[in-house]
């Protein structure tokens, strides 16, 4: 906790990726959003936010990031909204390095929304609880409310039913396609399936010790991008292979950092690819109590 000490404003707030162990689509609700399950395993790949507060109550960033425009950035975005509902008249100046690759379906622009939220009720000392922050979350987008969760989690609704999964140490190989994948045209492709079988949380665990899970928006991908089936059909020559969120990242797990490694080793020269470990909570869950 000392390292996020109140008013520990030169500190360093981590943002981590995650991955879906599996995605089902079960139906289309009235509001247009589509009803989901599936697993979120958060990674040990993260980008990182500074904060550095302003007298004047504005809220902008140190390096706008390419091809968006700032006041869509969900990081200026979670600091209004926190503004909004809590009346605080304080502005800050948001920094962010990032390392998650952007439209790969591992949760960058939703875990920074989420550390802007932690970081900034701690910092700005407005004492809202983790429900709260989830509450909030869910306005930026179905994928904040799990990184305010903190915790790998079995997910319903549009994903911000949330349930604790206690998983077992895993390394993951991810591999990035060289194409950004927009989820909204995922979600609304005709030839999407939209009535999978609602599944109990323990139909995953066996489906995760049997290798029977599986994305519902992968062929959509596949089919649309090239690159992506492309990269699944090298992976699966290694191990079981499949896409995260809506793309365009897939992943393989081991059991071991070695394992994983040595796949890794053989990478063509044309991919990109990293390897990370699965955690058990994000870095910042206990200042989310």
């Amino acid at each position: 906790m000392a390292e996020y000490a109140v008013n520990r404003w030169d500190g360093a707030w981590a943002a981590p990726a995650k991955i879906n162990l599996f995605l089902h689509v079960i139906g289309r609700r009235a509001d247009g959003y589509h009803s989901l399950q599936t697993a979120f395993r958060l990674i040990d790949l993260a980008d990182t936010l500074r904060f550095k507060p302003r007298e004047d109550g504005r809220l902008t960033l140190a390096r706008p990031l390419v091809g968006v425009p700032p006041e869509q950035d969900l990081c200026i975005r979670a600091a209004a909204l926190l503004k909004q509902a809590t009346g605080h008249q304080g502005g800050v100046e948001i920094e962010l390095d990032k390392r998650i690759p952007m439209g790969g379906g591992l949760g960058g622009g939703s875990s920074d929304a989420a550390t802007a939220l932690i970081a900034l009720n701690h910092l700005w000392r407005l004492g809202l609880g983790r429900a709260e922050l989830q509450r909030l979350a869910l306005q930026l987008g179905a994928d904040v409310p799990v990184f305010v969760f903190g915790e790998n989690a079995f997910a319903e609704g549009v994903g911000e039913e949330l349930r604790p999964l206690a998983l077992p140490l895993a390394w993951y190989l991810v591999l990035v396609p060289p194409v950004q994948v927009p989820t909204a045209a995922v979600f609304a492709a005709p030839e999407l399936t939209r009535d999978t079988k609602p599944i109990k949380m323990s139909a995953f665990f066996k489906g995760l010790e049997q290798g029977t899970l599986r994305n519902d928006l992968q062929p959509v991908v596949s089919n649309r991008y090239p690159e992506v089936a492309h990269h699944l059909a090298w992976l699966r020559q290694h191990a079981e292979a499949r896409m995260s969120g809506s793309g365009a990242c897939v992943y393989a797990e081991f059991s071991t950092e070695a394992a994983a490694r040595a796949v890794h080793a053989q990478l063509p020269q044309a991919m990109r690819g990293f390897v990370v470990r699965g955690l058990e909570r994000h870095p910042l869950h206990e200042l989310t109590e």
